[in-house]
């Protein structure tokens, strides 16, 4: 029974140390809260304001990024203070030196969180595209709805919603499709080796010239392209608004008036042409290489089998 009363003893005296030690240290933790609580409200205030700032950034999506990062920066110092009122025996060279360590190993497991927060605040920096514009990444196009610290959203063109990472855009080649206020399209058209050229590229002209939505300056042109084995190419290129939807549009209706006035001048739009010759190996004429020249083997005495069989039976014969 003494061995049981001084364990409980024991616990006791461990438990009052315990007591003692946090009413001691209650006071420590009180300042130790109120600073962080203080330093809290400040990096709200500072949040806030820097949210309302523009940076050169329309759309204030830098300032708010801005904003988030410093209002976690300014609650981790918060709480390295707050550490230090509470535990005056920790200093914060050993909480940098802990922390460095767990960083670390932080780093390397939310890698391509960081890469994709760095990108995303080079974009919103450096802006290579804003929102509103239309850009093509590898295999997406899309209008951009949002640029955020980890991702971009695109809106497609039929309607979905594409997250692409930014360290993807960031480090990929993009296309900013609507980086400038205009854009050309061309198309080829086929005519007729016995049409007037000049004549077709007046006609063409006239029909490009007359679509809404085509730009007098830059003046449409119509060049020759390519001579073809049934055709002449002509290639019509015109100027348009940027815009995808605009693009698509006055493409549409260039192709509709240049069919229309190519028919009513009397061009000519000719098909691809294939010729297949086919030989029932019946005539006479087979294998007689100065009467029939398709290709057909004879013998060396220059027989005239009848059929193509009995050529290369023949040809069998001469070789062995």
């Amino acid at each position: 029974m003494s061995g049981i009363d001084a364990d409980i003893s024991a616990t006791w005296q461990t438990i009052d140390s315990l007591v003692e030690g946090f009413f001691a240290t209650l006071p420590k933790l009180v300042i130790g809260a109120i600073v962080f609580v203080i330093i809290w409200m400040i990096a709200k205030l500072v949040r806030s304001v820097i949210s309302r700032a523009k940076f050169g950034d329309d759309n204030g999506e830098l300032a708010l990024v801005l904003s988030r990062i410093v209002y976690w920066v300014l609650l981790i110092v918060g709480l390295f203070i707050a550490l230090t009122v509470v535990l005056p025996s920790l200093t914060p060279a050993q909480l940098i030196s802990t922390l460095g360590i767990g960083g670390l190993a932080i780093g390397f497991a939310f890698k391509d969180i960081f890469q994709n927060l760095l990108a995303g605040i080079l974009i919103l920096i450096r802006r290579p595209f804003r929102i509103g514009d239309e850009i093509e990444s590898k295999d997406y196009l899309g209008k951009v709805e949002a640029i955020e610290t980890r991702a971009t959203y695109l809106k497609t063109p039929d309607g979905q919603q594409v997250i692409i990472p930014n360290s993807q855009i960031y480090s990929d080649p993009i296309t900013v499709v609507t980086a400038y206020d205009v854009r050309r399209s061309e198309y080829e058209i086929g005519i007729g080796y016995g049409d007037d050229i000049k004549t077709a590229r007046e006609v063409l002209l006239k029909a490009v010239r007359g679509v809404e939505g085509v730009l007098s300056e830059p003046a449409p042109d119509v060049l020759v392209s390519s001579l073809d084995a049934s055709w002449v190419t002509l290639k019509a290129r015109w100027w348009t608004d940027s815009v995808r939807s605009a693009v698509t549009r006055t493409r549409s209706e260039v192709i509709q008036e240049v069919a229309y006035h190519l028919t009513e001048a009397g061009i000519d739009m000719p098909f691809d042409t294939q010729v297949v010759l086919f030989h029932d190996q019946t005539e006479e004429s087979d294998g007689d290489r100065a009467r029939q020249r398709e290709g057909w083997p004879t013998g060396p005495d220059n027989s005239r089998p009848a059929k193509m069989v009995d050529a290369m039976r023949e040809r069998g014969k001469a070789n062995d």
